[in-house]
């Protein structure tokens, strides 16, 4: 029988009425006459527009957007959105997020400017995604078939409707995301199925399992060649070679080792190509950057950086103080979509697929005309480290703020925001410069990874506490709560049209949300 709640009593009835009779204030909030001087600069400090005067009583986001759009002498159908900054003449402070017209004075006062009808306001525009991810609201799908808990998940680049998982019953599994069934189960493994990644054009699949061995399976769940032996440990993680770096179509790939090695294999053959030994300890992380540098992170402190054409050590990466769990490239998403994009034009040939694949990485790598590659590890010592080893050994910023070891990181798609994930139950979110924006409290347990949408604007986490949560990263608040599983949730992904998200943990069954 269902709980029925009681009725209300007295004093909720006259608390009720009363409310009912008071007329409510609906006058707008005063915002002060009056305008200020807008110079438009784009992320590199390059002027985009002339100096224009705003009334404040207009100066929305969004109203400031189409003005801009208006200044670039764009049609309404190539108008792009913006994100404002707002840089305070004469220090080198940044507001991060942008007033709304009522409070603009307050904020600007604030920062020491008594009269800003004199002066001119810096507006750093960044540019948004044209399209937009909805949050996922519901689950769609749960969908039993592993025989253990779910250790890893990922999306094929090539379509949201496929998604693959591995699991401590040692297979891998790829799932029909459309009809929410397994599709095909991966059996060859004899160990935990530790790591899992798509080529970044779809067509295969790369496991990597504690048997020690890696295996490569095509889209249809059959083995394609001979399993990968050489490691002496169980594998850790697995990176492929960028698309717009292969050689005559020969993709290539590297996977890190409890072994303390990472390995670089030639995909067709099986042959391995270099054996990167360096590390003291076991490889907890590998990442493939878009020029064609490999980086690795370990449990000896250290994140190293090779030239995988050679198979040389260029940089070793040494501040942190104890373990080094994850690293995040600012190009991954590029990386791992290639030629793939939010438009679904996908070219007819190699030539012209490489080519998309390069220019899109050159977009998401430029900084001030060239190419930067970021990269940012997490570690045991509570702290991360934001690194550009085109630039040498320092780091660029260290990221203090968590109470407990960082678990995971990642980039936004666009570059320009860092999260992490630690077992202080927070997620935190940087600037791309590494400064600390927010802490997203909401999470009672630790937080074990988090994945961005496709357009940046939002992000989902991943808890022990059994919650997937999503946040706005506009606002930074909990967009939507997403209860469902029974136990832990070690695994989740974001697929790259945004539609779904799919998370597996300890409760062994895949589950699917969408909104």
């Amino acid at each position: 029988m269902a709980t029925i709640a009681p009725p209300p009593s007295k004093r909720q009835r006259r608390e009720a009425l009363e409310r009912t009779q008071i007329q409510q204030d609906v006058t707008p909030p005063v915002v002060e006459a009056g305008s200020f001087k807008a110079r438009f600069v784009d992320n590199d400090g390059n002027q985009l527009a002339e100096t224009i005067e705003v009334p404040l009583a207009d100066a929305t986001e969004k109203n400031v957007t189409l003005l801009l759009n208006t200044l670039l002498g764009r049609e309404r159908e190539e108008f792009t959105p913006y994100r404002f900054r707002i840089h305070i003449p004469s220090s080198n402070t940044v507001i991060d997020n942008y007033p709304t017209p009522s409070e603009f004075l307050a904020v600007l006062r604030k920062h020491g400017i008594e009269n800003p009808f004199e002066t001119t306001i810096t507006l750093a525009a960044e540019p948004q995604a044209v399209f937009k991810v909805q949050a996922v609201t519901r689950m769609s799908n749960r969908i039993p078939g592993h025989g253990e808990a779910i250790l890893a998940a990922q999306f094929s680049p090539k379509t949201s409707s496929l998604l693959a998982t591995g699991s401590g019953d040692n297979t891998a599994r790829l799932w029909n995301t459309d009809s929410g069934t397994p599709k095909h189960t991966l059996k060859g493994h004899s160990g935990w199925v530790l790591a899992l990644a798509w080529r970044p054009d779809g067509q295969y699949l790369a496991t990597g399992s504690m048997d020690k061995t890696v295996r490569i399976w095509d889209e249809s769940g059959q083995s394609f060649g001979k399993p990968f032996n050489g490691h002496a440990k169980w594998i850790t993680s697995i990176a492929w070679q960028p698309f717009h770096l292969w050689r005559d179509d020969t993709p290539k790939l590297a996977s890190a080792s409890k072994d303390a090695t990472i390995r670089i294999w030639i995909a067709n053959t099986g042959r391995t190509e270099h054996v990167l030994s360096g590390h003291k300890g076991s490889v907890s992380c590998v990442r493939w950057g878009g020029t064609d540098l490999i980086y690795s992170a370990s449990q000896d402190k250290t994140v190293k950086v090779w030239d995988a054409v050679s198979g040389t050590l260029k940089h070793t990466l040494a501040s942190h103080a104890h373990w080094v769990n994850h690293l995040a490239l600012s190009t991954d998403f590029v990386l791992r979509t290639a030629f793939y994009d939010h438009t679904k034009n996908v070219p007819a040939s190699t030539e012209e697929k490489r080519a998309k694949a390069k220019e899109r990485f050159e977009k998401a790598a430029k900084q001030q005309g060239k190419i930067a590659e970021r990269v940012i590890s997490a570690s045991d010592d509570f702290t991360m480290y934001l690194w550009d080893p085109a630039q040498g050994t320092k780091p660029l910023a260290r990221l203090l703020g968590h109470q407990k070891q960082v678990n995971h990181v990642s980039f936004s798609p666009d570059g320009s925001l860092i999260a992490s994930a630690g077992w202080d139950n927070h997620i935190k979110i940087w600037g791309r410069d590494g400064k600390f924006l927010t802490t997203l409290r909401g999470h009672v347990a630790p937080v074990y990874q988090c994945a961005f949408s496709a357009d940046s604007r939002l992000l989902c986490s991943g808890s022990r506490d059994t919650t997937l949560k999503v946040w706005d990263m506009r606002s930074f608040k909990l967009s939507v709560d997403l209860p469902g599983h029974e136990d832990e949730v070690y695994a989740l992904d974001w697929s790259l049209d945004g539609r779904l998200v799919g998370s597996g943990g300890k409760d062994k069954a895949v589950r699917l949300w969408r909104n």
